[in-house]
């Protein structure tokens, strides 16, 4: 008799397509933590309040680079999915790559616009916001542009283990990242 609780139905097969779906949103922002630098997105310019529009930690390079990679690791997933019949995964598509790669780096920094409006500063703890943004903002480019696919691939069960995923996966990453001296703060 098999376990209703780790059944493949149950437990394996949405664990493992919420890491499909989201690995194109999951990377950007660590590849642009890597290889950012250069001049920030807001050009190094305040808003109405005083404070910076987004900080120095958001630059362009980090923003297409880190695109540039959820898009090619989306691709790779395209292929792998046709070559090897993955048909038991969420089906990918170029647009729906695109949207999850873009908006999670556009979450970011959404975040980071409302950071400095809150007189937080690059690298303080925002808990929730900071492990949800990626989510929220590739979520956001989904409804509004492709809300069929979201709705179509995105099953219930997925979706509740990409919010489980999110903050472990996320604060696994900041530690590395604080390891290797990318970051200034594991969190």
């Amino acid at each position: 008799m098999e376990c209703y609780i780790i059944s493949t139905d149950f437990f394996i097969i949405p664990l493992l397509s919420a890491v499909w779906i989201m690995l194109p949103a999951y990377l950007p922002n660590p590849v642009a933590a890597v290889s950012g630098g250069g001049t920030p997105v807001d050009f190094g310019r305040n808003f109405t309040d005083g404070r910076r529009i987004f900080g120095d930690g958001k630059t362009w390079r980090g923003l297409i680079v880190g695109i540039l990679a959820g898009v090619g690791i989306g691709i790779i997933q395209i292929w792998a999915a046709g070559a090897f019949e993955l048909g038991f995964l969420p089906h990918l598509t170029l647009l729906a790559v695109c949207l999850l790669a873009a908006g999670a780096l556009l979450g970011d920094i959404v975040k980071s616009f409302f950071k400095r409006r809150y007189g937080r500063e690059r690298g303080a703890k925002w808990p929730v916001a900071d492990q949800y943004d990626l989510v929220a903002g590739a979520f956001l480019l989904l409804v509004i542009f492709d809300s069929g696919w979201l709705f179509g691939e995105i099953t219930l069960p997925a979706f509740i283990f990409i919010l489980i995923l999110t903050p472990i996966l996320h604060r696994a990453v900041n530690i590395i990242g604080f390891t290797i001296k990318v970051k200034d703060v594991p969190w």
